[in-house]
């Protein structure tokens, strides 16, 4: 897998149907991040990796791209 964390996140939103807001809400977090997110200006840390992981039921190895699929944790 070679995509970057942005074509990882925007796919993944896509694929479960969510928007920028409702994925920002899930993590406490605002709407403009997620933003920042996709446009490559921004990526996130180790801990946001983390609930990201938590929050979502996926490995942190998908969004780092380091896999292919989001194997559940």
């Amino acid at each position: 897998m070679n995509d970057s964390f942005e074509e990882i996140l925007r796919e993944y939103l896509i694929r479960h149907d969510l928007t920028q807001t409702a994925f920002a809400s899930a993590l406490n977090i605002h709407q403009s991040q997620v933003s920042e997110w996709l446009k490559g200006k921004a990526k996130p840390g180790y801990d946001m990796l983390r609930r990201m992981s938590q929050t979502f039921g996926v490995s942190a190895d998908y969004f780092l791209g380091l896999a292919d699929s989001e194997k559940p944790l």
